[in-house]
Parts: C-alpha cells; sequence; structure tokens
C-alpha cells in the first residue's frame, strides 16, 4: 500500500521492555492510498491483530471508521524487542494523521496505555521500569494510564499525568483540558507488617535457627532436611523477617519486576518488603526462572532479593531444578524466545526442604524408616552435586522436641536477631568497598576468599584436619571458609579463628547421600 504524495504522518514515543530493559519506541501513522486498510508494522502478528481490533473499535467514538480509511502504523525501531501495548499512542498518531488534532506537543512525552474498545485507557505493566528507561533516554514527561498512577508516582524525575480514557488525552491534547497528575510517591521504607512470622513463636530448634541466621548474615542458600512435622516451613517463612530492610534501591527492582510480571497491586504501587515465595513442586521450568510469550519473570526473579523457598525439593523435577543452575551462579536470568532476549534479576537466598528419606522417617527415633538402602540413595540422586553444593548452609532437624513445645518460655525474636544480620551484612559492605570484594560472603570468589576469609594458625589447623578427616571437595573447602567468614562477622571478628571454623564444618554437613540423618538439632 503506498503512502500518499504530501500525506500527513504524524508519531509519539512509547516504551519498550526487555526484561528490565528499557528502549524507546515511535509509534508512526500515515494515511496510505486506497483501497481502505489498517496495517501495523513492527509488531508480531498476533500482537498486530489485537491492537488492529482494539484501536479501530476506540476510534469509532471520534466518528473515525478505519474501514474507510487507508491506515499505516508502524513500530520503530525494528531492532529492538518490542514487549508492551502500544494501543494509546497508535490512536492520538492516528487521530494526527487524520487532521483531528496534532502531536507536536507531545515531542518529549512517552504514552503508556492498552485501550478498551469503548476507548477507556487500561493499565499495562512494567510502567516503573519504563519511565526509569524513559529518564535515562532523556524523556522529561510521560502519561500513563490513571490504574498505573501510585506505580508511576514512585518515580522520581519526570512529570507523569494520568488519563482514564481517550477522550481525555485527545481534550488535553486538543484543548488543552488538564489531565491529574500521577500524585506523591509511596512513603519509604515501608514498615513490614505486624502479624508477619517471628522466630518468638519457635519453641527449641537451636541449631536450625543459628542456621537460619548463618544462611541470613552471608546470603548463604540453606538446606533443611528433617522428617514431617519437623517444623522446615514454619522456618523458611521466617527467613525474610531476619533479613535486612530492602533499601530504596533494591525495592525499586523488586517492584519493577511484579510489575513486568502483572503482580503488582494498583492500589498499593509499590513493593516495600523482601518477598516470599513458595511454588509447588510441580510448576514447570519456564514457570520458576520465566518465559512465555511475551517474556514473563519466573518464580526466581519474584522472589529478587527475597527469600525463595522450594519445600520437597527432591520432589521437584530434575530438569526444572536444573534450570537454577544460572540465576544461582549469576544472580539473573536470560531467556531468548525467537527474537526477543530478556534479562531479569535473580538474587534471591534459596531455602530448601527436604525429607530424609522418601518416606520421611529417618533417624525418627520413635518410627521405623521403610525405605531400603537403594531407594535411600536413589532418592537423594534426584539432586545433581552442582545444585546440591550451592547450598553453603545444611541442617538436619530432629522430630518435634515435646518438651520445647510444652514449654512457656519465648526464644529470641526475629527483631533481635536481624540486628546481628545487618551487623554482619555491614562488615560485608565495608570490607566490598574496601577490597573490591563481593557483597556478601557467599559470592566471594577462591581469590577473595584467600584475601578476607584465611583463617589463623589454629584454624587452618583444624580446617586441614576435618578436611582429611571428612574427604572434603574443594568444593565444600570453600564452603566451609565461606560460613567461617560470615559466622565471624556475627561475631564482630576482623579475622577467621578456630572456633569459627569449627561451627561452619558442622554448618556445611548434612549426613553423606545414602544414610540417614541422626543429628539432636
Amino acid at each position: 500500500m503506498k503512502q500518499f504524495k504530501n500525506a500527513p504522518c504524524a508519531d509519539a514515543l512509547s516504551v519498550s521492555l526487555s526484561g528490565l530493559d528499557a528502549h524507546l519506541v515511535r509509534v508512526e501513522a500515515t494515511i496510505t492510498q486506497p483501497p481502505a486498510a489498517f496495517e501495523i508494522t513492527g509488531l508480531s502478528e498476533p500482537r498486530q491483530r489485537e491492537s488492529r481490533v482494539r484501536v479501530r473499535a476506540a476510534l469509532q467514538q471520534f466518528n473515525v471508521d478505519l474501514h474507510q480509511h487507508g491506515v499505516s502504523v508502524r513500530v520503530a525501531p525494528e531492532n529492538v524487542a518490542r514487549s508492551g501495548t502500544f494501543d494509546a499512542p497508535m490512536a492520538l498518531t492516528i487521530l494526527a494523521a487524520l487532521g483531528q488534532i496534532s502531536t507536536a506537543s507531545l515531542k518529549d512525552t512517552v504514552i503508556l496505555g492498552e485501550l478498551s474498545f469503548g476507548g477507556a485507557i487500561r493499565p499495562v505493566r512494567g510502567v516503573l521500569p519504563s519511565l526509569r528507561g524513559a529518564i535515562a533516554h532523556g524523556v522529561t514527561h510521560a502519561i500513563v494510564p490513571k490504574a498505573n498512577a501510585r506505580e508511576a508516582a514512585s518515580v522520581p524525575g519526570i512529570r507523569v499525568l494520568v488519563a482514564n480514557n481517550l477522550d481525555e488525552l485527545v481534550r488535553y491534547i486538543r484543548e488543552g483540558v488538564p489531565l491529574e497528575r500521577a500524585g506523591e510517591p509511596p512513603p519509604f521504607p515501608v514498615v513490614p507488617p505486624a502479624a508477619a512470622p517471628d522466630l518468638a513463636d519457635l519453641r527449641g530448634m537451636h541449631a536450625a535457627r543459628r542456621a537460619m541466621e548463618i544462611a541470613a548474615a552471608g546470603g548463604h542458600h540453606l538446606l533443611l532436611m528433617g522428617p514431617p512435622g519437623a517444623g522446615k516451613t514454619t522456618l523458611a517463612r521466617r527467613m525474610p523477617g531476619i533479613l535486612p530492610p530492602l533499601s530504596l534501591e533494591q525495592a525499586t527492582e523488586v517492584t519493577s519486576v511484579y510489575s513486568i510480571a502483572g503482580l503488582l497491586m494498583p492500589e498499593v504501587g509499590f513493593v516495600g518488603t523482601r518477598p516470599f515465595r513458595a511454588p509447588h513442586h510441580t510448576v514447570s521450568g519456564a514457570g520458576l526462572v520465566g518465559g512465555g510469550e511475551p517474556v514473563r519473570p519466573g518464580e526466581v526473579s519474584l522472589a529478587h532479593h527475597g527469600v525463595l523457598f522450594l519445600d520437597e525439593l527432591l520432589e521437584f523435577r530434575s530438569s526444572v531444578l536444573e534450570t537454577l543452575r544460572q540465576p544461582l551462579a549469576e544472580g539473573c536470568v536470560t531467556l531468548a524466545r525467537g527474537r526477543t532476549r530478556a534479562t531479569f534479576p535473580a538474587q534471591t537466598l534459596v531455602v530448601a526442604a527436604i525429607n530424609p528419606c522418601p518416606c520421611g522417617l529417618a533417624g525418627d527415633y520413635a518410627r521405623r524408616c521403610v525405605c531400603s538402602p537403594e531407594r535411600l540413595r536413589a532418592y537423594r540422586a534426584r539432586l545433581s552435586d552442582p545444585l546440591f553444593d550451592r547450598f553453603d548452609v545444611q541442617v538436619a532437624l530432629p522430630p518435634a522436641d515435646v518438651a520445647a513445645l510444652q514449654s512457656r518460655s519465648k526464644d529470641e525474636p526475629s527483631c533481635e536477631v536481624q540486628k546481628r544480620v545487618i551487623a554482619a551484612r555491614a562488615a560485608q559492605e565495608e570490607r566490598a568497598r574496601a577490597d573490591a570484594t563481593a557483597r556478601t560472603n557467599a559470592q566471594l570468589s577462591p581469590q577473595e576468599l584467600d584475601q578476607v576469609a584465611r583463617p589463623d594458625a589454629a584454624g587452618a589447623r583444624d580446617l586441614a584436619e576435618a578436611t582429611q578427616r571428612l574427604g572434603f571437595s574443594a568444593v565444600a573447602y570453600l564452603r566451609v571458609l565461606r560460613v567461617a567468614r560470615t559466622i565471624a562477622d556475627l561475631d564482630g571478628s576482623d579475622g577467621v579463628h578456630a572456633r569459627h571454623v569449627a561451627e561452619a564444618v558442622h554448618a556445611v554437613l548434612l549426613p553423606p547421600r545414602g544414610t540417614v540423618a541422626t543429628s539432636p538439632g
């Protein structure tokens, strides 16, 4: 279809997301020679069809029947992965190309929004990362759906207006009728709900509580092994409460992920507390690490800066668990779907729970395990060695202690444990600034461990003896050093000493594969 000579052409700015990376796109519209048609280029065929139907229906309220016009719309540039909906800028540029409005006043404004058949501007995903990306490209103004107002208000450095429908938007452009501002940003920090699970509710479980504290302080992944009813899930749900509060930058990243996933509540508009995600063991690989069309973040990214709890870890399909290897190693997930490539953050603390055997009774003093050694070995072998070694801290839980459950005394609350965790994390941040090392001990490389976690003479001697006696692999040896460094940070010690090494040796060990758990906890 050919364009008329000197035919009017109009354009408007919008934003496309690839993961959390925002790209400016230009939506262009022009009138073409007969016959009447409505063509869209620059989008996938399914999205072209959907936008064509919505925009055509919404424009009828302006007495524009696109069945009687030759209109061509282009979303450019071609080399940018285009995700999102561009209905609102499409409708405006078509009206401008038909001479009903002028888009000249919108040259420094990005427009976001999906249209309903009646012209209402519906909320879209990813408003927060879209606006942050627009600012990075020098854009100073934005117009977003009214339902995205609270989310948009959390982005400083850009003037954001909101619109309920296409008619409001047209009257703003044509007649100067003012649009509502997005409002004030939500308060930060966000106070966690008072009803959040607290460690003070637990009785006993001292070894497990200590393991949680070490894992939280150093960012170490935690593996809990114990029979059903031992408290693995109860412990895991209290992990977010002992982690340091989110910084504003971290909260913004978490909110961005939730916005793209479509899980951000419009009335809140911001995620200010650490997320806790607990996918069922039947989850697919795409559900765990992300995928789909358009690409959406998975559970490991939804747990970014929070906790990913994998209950009944060995019931997950091995192929699904193996998809975790890249995000746990790199702290991000890169997904490629056709021409689309998206990267989502995945800096999460993984807490996993397993039974000691298929029947769950191995190590139970009161009930007898009926699993054969062969069945037990096959059960534990479902988790590959590379993934098993990702869990720096491992603890075997005993069956519930009746005496502890009946005790009236309360154990230390989460807020007190959190104070020590925050102090330990501060020590790691200070070392990271001074020595250019990783921000948490769990991320320390062998070279960095040699700089900041080398034990004293007594500690080195004890570690050497433990390595020889227990047959530590090189990976397990490094795990001990990482955990010992964290224990020293909790102790307020600059150096790693023998007592730190001794506790670390116990913290990184579960009973060998194929044996039962008999730890008294």
